[in-house]
């Protein structure tokens, strides 16, 4: 027989009194008085038989019993409440949320979400661009679109774009005039943008390693505009500000639209790709397998038109 379980009151009690070391803060949380709260937290170790709080002074400190299984009562709770909202989407229409680099999310994603919605116009979308990583536990997220390596603790990774290469970018304008780009040697005369590339996501090519690729030694790599985000850094390249290393996931549709221009042939390879990301216990859920099935023959035929 499995153990009696104490109440679920008193256990949210203890939950939101331990995650804000306050009874007050976790009274206004759960709509209670902290009146409410101590009591529930008193009956609580009433039946756990144990002391879940030392109180000095007014403030609160947990006990090292009332740790040992506070993690797993903290995922209970949030699956619970997960479970909750799925039961409150099921009475309207489902709503499938994606979180997707923000570059990406503007420049493909968005712009062929008709296509999706014509294919399942039962299902409504909710686009969290963002370049933070999705917590896929806590966070409400059904589906991911990253840039990574591919190694995703506990979630399924699916190649978008298969290999993609880092290529230099510009603006059409630049390809002209007296010191238009011809050569490589010419971007002596040019801005470098530069993308500061976060560690955990890969290894992206620099200019350093290019320029040393196409035998370049009269261009100083070092300088240039910096930016921290793909968007910020293809659009001062397409105001004419520089050039820039990116790859046909992200400016893809602008080089077959003319709004870039690709100067030079030479491309290096990325450790990181574009990966479309979801948890394997809800891979066969209808509205994740219509947006994967969708999106992974979507990047197909986008990479056959741009090359």
């Amino acid at each position: 027989m499995s153990e009696r379980m104490p109440s679920l009151g008193a256990l949210r009690a203890f939950e939101a009194a331990a995650r804000h070391l306050s009874l007050t803060r976790a009274a206004e949380e759960l709509h209670v008085t902290p009146a409410a709260v101590s009591h529930q937290i008193k009956v609580l170790e009433d039946d756990l038989g144990i002391r879940l709080f030392d109180r000095e002074n007014r403030r609160l400190s947990l006990t090292t019993e009332a740790r040992a299984g506070l993690d797993e009562l903290r995922r209970g709770f949030d699956l619970v409440t997960d479970g909750v909202r799925r039961i409150r989407e099921s009475r309207a229409s489902p709503l499938l949320r994606v979180t997707s680099e923000t570059t990406f999310a503007g420049s493909w994603l968005v712009p062929r979400l008709a296509d999706f919605r014509a294919e399942c116009p039962d299902l409504d979308v909710l686009i969290d661009a963002s370049d933070r990583l999705a917590d896929f536990e806590r966070g409400g997220v059904d589906i991911g679109i990253r840039w990574g390596g591919g190694n995703y603790p506990g979630l399924v990774a699916d190649k978008l774009f298969g290999e993609e290469a880092v290529f230099p970018v510009c603006h059409p304008s630049l390809l002209e005039g007296k010191h238009g780009l011809r050569e490589p040697g010419d971007l002596v005369h040019h801005t470098l943008i530069h993308l500061d590339w976060p560690a955990e996501q890969g290894a992206w090519p620099n200019w350093r390693m290019w320029l040393d690729a196409a035998g370049v030694d009269n261009v100083d790599a070092t300088r240039g505009l910096r930016f921290t985000a793909h968007s910020h850094a293809i659009r001062a390249t397409m105001d004419c500000q520089g050039v820039v290393m990116a790859t046909l996931s992200l400016v893809g549709d602008d080089l077959r639209s003319g709004a870039l221009a690709r100067p030079f042939d030479l491309s290096l390879a990325a450790d990181t790709q574009m990966y479309l990301v979801y948890r394997p216990d809800r891979a066969d859920e209808p509205a994740i397998k219509a947006f994967r099935d969708w999106a992974l023959k979507a990047a197909q035929e986008a990479l056959a038109d741009w090359t």
